[in-house]
């Protein structure tokens, strides 16, 4: 067993991979996976490129430190795409410390910048450095940058970052006062793929000068941005997040946006502000927020419909129903008030087509079954859904089984018009949706993560 051990130690010291058993303990002494080839650093033989693709995935302190694994390992941190994060990997040094460290890897990194990420908590009071940061020849042909402030005051973005538009393909700022880009000549954004903007002063017409240039626009997000009206006209957007600014009113229009899959507007009772669909939509669409939709026109691509308001006021839902009829999953997080109108009649000789043919999933949140519009509404889809496959009511204030009981009589589960349907009623548990997977189109149901 020593030499065992001493094997494996030795292994680790020259970086080598360390052979296991199908139990996870290291060979016996005379084991066939003690073969010397199996102790093989078979990482360090992959390609310059694909090691590069590793250091630059690593948090920028732990790319630098892998100089030191072996003379293999030592010039590719240089010539590997930078990834240069000032973030908490940083923070344990000292504020000078860290200031110069970050000028010295622009001055000795030789190869391609990919990607910088400044956490201005880390930088107080590093202005100029920052700035000076920004303006190195060391970032030309950035493709990502993101820029995070927490701090009182706007931090405003040096015109310079301008000259990062031809290449850049990620920007992300929070807290950011960006540069005028109605003064000529307009920057173009030709790779721009992803542009996330939380609490940024940009004005509105370089807000719509900035997006007109985004002619591969795919992932929009815009948190408290304050604008009067916006228009979005893009051929390749597929997904938006939009959170209105707090006590502003705010029109978002999305005027042509033919591949647009997802669209989630976040807390609109915050402020009288409307998001409006002026043309159909020919992908399945998630749509979450205040959505004023013609309903003259009928969505039929639309798949997947979110609503999060004060009410809602249950009509309009019905409407929407009306409006897409292949909807098959519909999710309405509710805050119902006393007073609200109780769901009109539903006329069986003017059916529903999603009712009828498609709708086989429905989540309630916030369910008051004291309310006499919420409770409708549910009894509503549980006795006209017929190929309903699975219904789950989130009940405030229920903590005991009898309690569900009352609720389950209440709204006439047993006489649901698919009998097939799974009707399950729980605690309603607060919780919201986090937008880093608002745009992540390998869940087959973005909103089963709203727990």
């Amino acid at each position: 067993m020593e030499e065992a051990e001493a094997a494996t130690l030795r292994a680790f010291k020259r970086g080598r991979s360390i052979p296991v058993d199908d139990h996870g303990k290291p060979p016996e002494s005379g084991s066939h996976l003690e073969d010397p080839r199996s102790l093989e650093d078979l990482i360090s033989s992959l390609p310059d490129a694909i090691l590069g693709t590793i250091i630059f995935l690593l948090p920028t302190k732990d790319g630098v430190r892998t100089q030191v694994c072996s003379r293999r390992w030592l010039p590719l941190w240089r010539s590997a795409p930078l990834n240069l994060m000032v973030d908490h990997h940083l923070a344990m040094l000292d504020l000078e410390t860290i200031t110069d460290v970050v000028s010295k890897i622009l001055s000795d990194h030789q190869g391609p910048a990919r990607r910088i990420s400044l956490h201005l908590a880390f930088l107080a009071g590093r202005r100029r450095e920052i700035d000076g940061w920004l303006h190195s020849q060391s970032l030309d042909n950035l493709e990502e940058i993101e820029v995070t402030n927490i701090g009182p005051a706007h931090y405003k973005l040096p015109p310079a970052v301008l000259h990062f538009a031809p290449t850049l393909c990620t920007v992300k700022l929070h807290r950011c006062r960006f540069p005028n880009l109605v003064v000529p000549p307009s920057p173009n954004f030709p790779h721009l793929n992803q542009l996330f903007l939380c609490e940024v002063i940009i004005s509105e017409d370089s807000l719509h000068n900035m997006l007109s240039e985004c002619t591969t626009l795919d992932n929009l997000s815009l948190r408290g941005i304050i604008f009067g009206r916006l228009c979005i006209s893009s051929p390749t957007i597929r997904s938006i997040i939009f959170e209105p600014s707090w006590h502003t009113s705010q029109e978002f229009v999305i005027e042509n946006a033919p591949c647009l899959e997802q669209l989630i507007s976040f807390h609109p009772w915050s402020s009288p502000t409307s998001v409006r669909l002026m043309q159909g939509l020919h992908h399945p669409t998630t749509i979450r927020g205040k959505v004023a939709v013609s309903l003259t026109t009928k969505m039929h691509a639309m798949k997947i419909l979110f609503l999060d308001s004060v009410g809602p006021n249950f009509n309009m839902v019905f409407d929407f129903l009306k409006c897409f009829p292949c909807l098959e999953r519909l999710y309405v997080s509710s805050y119902p008030e006393k007073g609200m109108d109780s769901l009109r009649n539903y006329d069986p000789q003017d059916p529903v087509e999603c009712l009828e043919f498609h709708l086989k999933k429905v989540v309630l949140k916030n369910y008051n079954g004291n309310n006499k519009a919420a409770v409708d509404f549910a009894k509503f889809i549980i006795l006209n859904a017929k190929v309903l496959k699975e219904m789950k009511i989130e009940v405030i204030s229920n903590r005991s089984d009898k309690r569900r009981q009352y609720h389950r009589r209440q709204l006439q589960v047993e006489n649901r018009a698919s009998q097939d349907a799974r009707v399950e009623l729980s605690r309603s548990l607060p919780g919201i949706m986090d937008d880093r997977y608002g745009h992540d189109f390998s869940r087959a149901d973005p909103w089963d993560i709203v727990e």
